[in-house]
């Protein structure tokens, strides 16, 4: 979020919307919110604003399954 916060005052060439929520999705989510509000950057994006806690949420589900999935179920 700070590279591209950086580029987009600079008027550089921007990292694509997609690729924050792909490095949000491989794990990134947190690190995303974080970067959003510390650099001020897409906080106006309602996509954002809501997409990126909701990956966070949905991670956190997922670990959360993982963690309590019977160990015969993770051995296959």
């Amino acid at each position: 979020m700070g590279i591209d916060k950086r580029k987009a005052i600079k008027g550089a060439f921007r990292i694509p919307e997609a690729t924050l929520f792909i490095v949000a999705l491989i794990g990134g989510s947190l690190g995303s919110i974080l970067g959003m509000y510390t650099f001020r950057h897409k906080t106006r994006h309602m996509l954002f604003v809501y997409g990126m806690p909701g990956i966070l949420i949905l991670q956190i589900v997922v670990f959360l399954v993982i963690l309590n999935a019977p160990i015969e179920f993770l051995t296959i």
